[in-house]
């Protein structure tokens, strides 16, 4: 038996370098923006498309018009705890559905509920625009999720431990090993974890210890024997180790106990009278003052350091804790009652992470692996592919995890660096992988003489450490690197290769909606486009001089780019719908994103609903839109899909009156994304790229197709229509390569 001196607690939200999967990226990524609503009116002010002033004015006085935004996201996190309850998932894939769920609600209210509380205590917090007033919707959130960990917990005790002993996995409590068992955990106490534990008291001379974020802490109560003294002690529970200690035979107990145990060892000479296992949640939103900053590099590294100190938001306890001990804790800690989540152990269960990886194949989805698109590999062939080749042929639109994501737009940059004709590249890197061959092709590109620009986002939550890293190692290898524009996060997946060729320069561009990120692109679902379209190229090029220099061109001809045009763009398209519904021409809307948010985009739609144009949304994750009220919105429908992918790509398509019309990108429809992130979408240039987008979403909406369905409440139902859309598409993908 071994611990292993991995990390296994601290696979965060955002899985760039670690583990974590499916269901949890990006519906958290920002603090508490105003939740001031745009204005649909003042938008069309930018447009030819001006609403009817009554209709708007129907819609905008039509009350509880939006659903609220935190509570929606707390119903998100529902849906993914809701797979962890499926017994038709596989077994080992329900229990990493369990530790995504601890990992969403972590970032919650590291995020969110720490900015919501932030502007409450500064006075700066307005009515939602859902109506709900600040407190309300913080107590709101308090009573949502106390329902939602107690169910977490039950199903974790009830469903998923009885099943894993079915199945010879045994996740058993310390008093539940038998002498062997406990003889070793002694050993491996006295050799591994001893020599790191560090017994922090309490005392006059001894202030409460800091307790970092989302550490596991013991508090512990001592009494001295001869004095009659009580003391109190905290240790930290070490993260280097492994959540659950492996003890043979598939069988595992908490660290926190073999801990708790020995705790004699720590405390020479005195009496352990109670142990309890407890996790603090911190504020971790970063704030850096740009405009102030001479170097944006150093002023990130020091706030990254004052994020290890940011104010309690929640305290986790196990709920056979004293009230004595409790009452110790909140006081110290500063936190309220209402604050406090009494829960049966054990808490963090992001350690499941570390069962789910269990090499039990008949316990998860069945494996999975991508093809190469059909347009890069027209012939079989044992050479690697001609992205260039192809590209000229084709337009290329990519489907990952489908796709190969190594075969397309890996290659892409490996060939690029690789190529003598091969000029210059230019990339956009919101996250990456820690062992990224896009960034050396990146590198090996400017050691050769290419010109290299890249462009790093340095402030990409809970990332930036990982990108400060990059950025330097960039540097050192001679590439020309960029952070954007002050005020903005370029969050846009852009990728430019300036080739010379025979008949002169030709350019070649990658847009995508995901992260170049080769470990996630196995895991998230994006759409990706490889072209040599003129106008697109042109744009790019255009738009990365306005990233690098000082130039702020908004007008592209195929693009749509935050902050500028995206909103606008995309209501101007929505009037469009509009337009060709009177007129009897076909209209129908189809959007799919991680979250619909914009209060004016949504009133958009609802316009659109009002004048009978079917309008059908698919949304991961955060949607305040409520379908389904009469006078305003039963011509709009809103799904979810959830599965082993995480549903990542933004899509937009409009029936445009017969001449169909697709938009894929990387904003979702949310105030931080249309104001405060340069963020592109392009208009997919023919029906070759196209059609693809549109069976997608044909498949999506089908109703034969399983999702959850939004009702006018804001609840969510599951429609169980026998075909799930992932494997659907995985199906399609296994007979294209048979």
């Amino acid at each position: 038996m071994s611990v292993e001196t991995t990390n296994s607690q601290s696979s965060g939200p955002h899985p760039d370098g670690g583990d974590e999967t499916l269901a949890g990226e990006a519906a958290v990524d920002e603090g508490y923006e105003s939740p001031a609503p745009t204005d649909l009116a003042e938008v069309a002010e930018t447009g030819p498309y001006a609403p009817d002033e009554a209709a708007l004015a129907a819609v905008q006085e039509h009350p509880e018009r939006f659903l609220d935004r935190e509570l929606s996201w707390l119903r998100f996190n529902q849906r993914v705890l809701e797979l962890a309850e499926d017994e038709n998932l596989p077994l080992l894939e329900r229990a990493r559905f369990l530790a995504i769920f601890t990992s969403n609600l972590d970032e919650f209210f590291m995020v969110r509920v720490a900015g919501l509380k932030r502007r409450i205590a500064t006075g700066l917090a307005v009515k939602a625009a859902s109506g709900m007033m600040p407190r309300e919707v913080l107590e709101s959130i308090w009573r949502v999720t106390a329902e939602l960990t107690q169910r977490h917990a039950r199903t974790f005790a009830d469903q998923i431990v009885p099943a894993l002993a079915e199945h010879d996995i045994k996740l058993v409590r310390w008093e539940d090993l038998d002498r062997e068992e406990q003889k070793e955990c002694k050993r491996l106490f006295r050799d591994r974890i001893f020599p790191v534990l560090t017994p922090l008291a309490v005392d006059p001379a001894h202030p409460f210890p800091y307790i970092s974020g989302l550490s596991l802490n013991l508090a512990v109560v001592l009494r001295d024997p001869k004095a009659g003294k009580t003391h109190f002690a905290r240790v930290k529970v070490p993260p280097i180790f492994e959540r659950f200690v492996p003890l043979g035979n598939a069988r595992f107990v908490p660290l926190e106990d073999v801990i708790g145990a020995h705790l004699k060892r720590l405390f020479p000479g005195l009496e352990v009278v109670e142990t309890h296992t407890f996790r603090v949640t911190r504020n971790e939103d970063l704030e850096v003052e740009e405009d102030d900053a001479e170097n944006l590099l150093a002023a990130l590294e020091k706030e990254l350091l004052r994020r290890r100190f940011g104010p309690p938001v929640r305290l986790e306890v196990e709920e056979s804790i004293s009230s004595a001990v409790l009452e110790l804790l909140m006081g110290e800690l500063e936190v309220t009652k209402d604050e406090v989540f009494k829960l049966p152990g054990p808490l963090d269960l992001r350690g499941l992470h570390g069962i789910a990886d269990l090499s039990r194949e008949e316990l998860k989805f069945p494996a999975f692996v991508p093809t190469t698109h059909s347009f890069l590999a027209e012939v079989e062939s044992a050479a690697p592919v001609d992205v260039f080749k192809a590209a000229r042929r084709h337009d290329v639109l990519l489907h990952h995890p489908y796709d190969s994501f190594a075969t397309s737009v890996q290659r892409f940059i490996e060939q690029a660096a690789a190529d003598p004709h091969v000029l210059a590249i230019k990339q956009t890197l919101y996250r990456t992988s820690g062992d990224s061959p896009i960034i050396d092709a990146l590198i090996d590109a400017a050691e050769v003489g290419k010109q290299v620009l890249v462009l790093v986002e340095i402030k990409a939550r809970f990332d930036e450490h990982a990108n400060i890293r990059w950025a330097r190692k960039l540097e050192q290898a001679g590439c020309h690197v960029v952070y954007g524009q002050v005020g903005l996060k370029t969050h846009c997946k852009l990728a430019l290769v300036v080739r010379d060729e025979p008949d002169g320069i030709r350019r070649y561009v990658h847009l995508g909606t995901g992260n170049y990120n080769p470990k996630t692109s196995r895991m998230y679902e994006d759409l990706g486009l490889i072209t040599t379209n003129t106008a697109i190229a042109e744009d790019v090029a255009h738009l990365f001089n306005n990233l690098s220099g000082w130039s702020r061109n908004a007008t592209y001809a195929e693009l749509l780019v935050a902050p500028d045009s995206v909103r606008s763009g995309l209501v101007e398209r929505i009037y469009h719908e509009i337009e060709h519904h009177r007129a009897g021409r076909e209209a129908h809307i189809r959007i799919k994103a991680n979250s619909v948010v914009d209060e004016a985009i949504i009133d958009a739609l609802y316009l659109a609903s009002r004048e009978g144009v079917p309008v059908e949304l698919l949304v991961r994750g955060i949607c305040a839109l409520r379908p389904g009220v009469p006078g305003l919105s039963e011509n709009i429908r809103v799904r979810s899909v959830l599965g082993r992918f995480l549903e990542h790509s933004r899509v937009f398509w409009f029936a445009n009156g017969g001449e169909h019309e697709a938009w894929i990108g990387s904003a979702d429809m949310m105030h931080r994304n249309l104001d405060r992130r340069v963020e592109v979408l392009v208009r997919l240039p023919g029906e070759e790229s196209r059609q693809p987008v549109t069976d997608l979403l044909e498949l999506a909406f089908d109703d034969d197709t399983s999702a959850w369905e939004l009702h006018r409440d804001g609840t969510w139902t599951p429609n169980d229509g026998g075909v799930h859309l992932q494997e659907k598409l995985i199906e399609s993908q296994r007979r294209r390569r048979a």
